[in-house]
């Protein structure tokens, strides 16, 4: 894990002045934000490096796209605005700046603290575009059989999936708009599972174009981390932040069905169901924990998680989504079960972070992820635009209780574990 500030280090200095002062904090808050941090943990952060460095009082506003703070010393008040910039996900830059609020003593250097903030901001990711590809391609595979598909469409939704978290590197290196790049990467990674699919039809294998390998495909393109961090917000009444995230959020679901959509139409997928593969349950059982743990790893690698909170998240997700599946198995309607399950992971998360300093929200949303009812979602909207309204009204009625039983089960949890 790679770490700006070794263990035990602090960082002091004479008294800061104001307006230099004052920059270097909005731009930790800024990082913050822009790394996909809550709004009520950066505000907190934000007004403890406030005292460290000399600030009297600190009044902190927050929104997507810019952070304002006014600030008192000796009597007079100062006030400032930084924009954030596009926004992102990057939890090890959450925990590095979380450390560093916990590091600093009082009197802080803004020549001192915009050093440490500049190797945070500037720290390479820790996995390579290759891998995390890779990673997207076994998590893909991974939702086509938690989806019910076969081993054909486990592999088809792996190479698209795989194609698609590759093209996503790519175009964002570009600095290309968020929303057109989550469009262009549905359609490329539906499209390769297409592609994969007729291939696999020329030598003997052809299998229909169902949802559980068709849909699997895209779902890491699913802004789970914005989403999540929205219902926290909106928990603790910080409410511009979490309705301009949940806009974000949808807007990304609704470029990304309309990609959807159009391998739909060229290609005339089926979206009807087949019934799962046969399975002892045993079996079924430990192939439902591996793909859950697999998933939930490789998307905490995809926000940018160290190793040992990439094995936390697999761990979180393979305990919660066998206690959903299971009670589902049981009888249980999907979205209760799925309610058991959130909470599952929300207290869960809690502990983990008490006991291991592991920012909350980076074990929360990769297992959370593996629940979204992506294939109702995008099922749904697909289904809208090719006028099926009772099949689309369905599918909306099951997406709208799953998530609100996600919703539900995280704000329980959040509910028991802070006051």
């Amino acid at each position: 894990m790679r770490s700006s500030l070794d263990q035990g280090d602090k960082i002091s200095s004479a008294p800061a002045a104001a307006p230099d002062a004052l920059d270097e904090l909005l731009r930790f808050g800024a990082l913050m934000l822009r790394a996909g941090n809550t709004a009520l943990r950066t505000r907190e952060r934000m007004e403890v490096m406030a005292r460290r460095m000399g600030f009297d009082a600190v009044t902190v506003v927050l929104t997507l796209d810019s952070v304002t703070a006014s600030v008192r010393r000796a009597g007079e008040w100062t006030t400032a605005v930084r924009e954030i910039g596009p926004p992102g996900i990057n939890a090890w830059r959450i925990s590095e700046l979380d450390r560093l609020a916990a590091s600093v003593e009082a009197r802080l250097a803004p020549r001192e603290l915009a050093a440490s903030l500049g190797k945070i901001e500037f720290a390479p990711h820790l996995y390579s575009d290759a891998l995390l590809a890779a990673a997207i391609g076994v998590a893909s595979g991974a939702f086509a059989f938690l989806n019910g598909g076969a081993m054909p469409e486990m592999i088809a939704a792996a190479i698209g999936g795989g194609i698609g978290q590759g093209s996503r590197a790519w175009l964002s290196r570009r600095q290309l708009n968020q929303y057109g790049v989550a469009a262009v990467c549905a359609l490329v990674a539906s499209g390769s599972y297409v592609v994969a699919a007729a291939l696999a039809g020329l030598i003997g294998f052809g299998f229909a174009h169902h949802p559980a390998g068709f849909i699997s495909s895209v779902l890491f393109l699913v802004p789970g981390f914005p989403l999540v961090a929205a219902l926290f917000d909106l928990m603790q009444h910080q409410t511009v932040v979490a309705v301009t995230r949940l806009a974000y959020g949808v807007m990304i679901l609704l470029v990304v069905a309309f990609g959807l959509s159009i391998v739909v139409a060229l290609a005339g997928v089926d979206l009807s169901r087949p019934p799962p593969p046969e399975l002892a349950y045993p079996l079924r059982l430990i192939l439902r924990g591996v793909a859950s743990f697999l998933a939930g790893c490789a998307f905490a690698m995809l926000f940018n998680n160290p190793a040992r909170t990439v094995i936390a998240a697999g761990l979180l997700a393979l305990a919660a989504n066998e206690l959903r599946l299971a009670l589902h198995d049981s009888g249980m309607m999907l979205a209760p079960a799925t309610f058991f399950g959130a909470l599952a992971i929300g207290l869960l998360a809690t502990l983990v972070d008490r006991r291991f300093d592991i920012p909350r929200i980076a074990t929360t949303v990769p297992p959370i992820i593996i629940m979204v009812p992506g294939l109702y979602a995008f099922e749904m909207i697909v289904l809208l635009q090719r006028g099926e309204m009772l099949n689309a009204l369905q599918a909306s009625a099951s997406c709208g209780f799953v998530i609100g039983a996600l919703a539900m089960g995280l704000a329980a949890a959040r509910l028991i574990s802070r006051r």
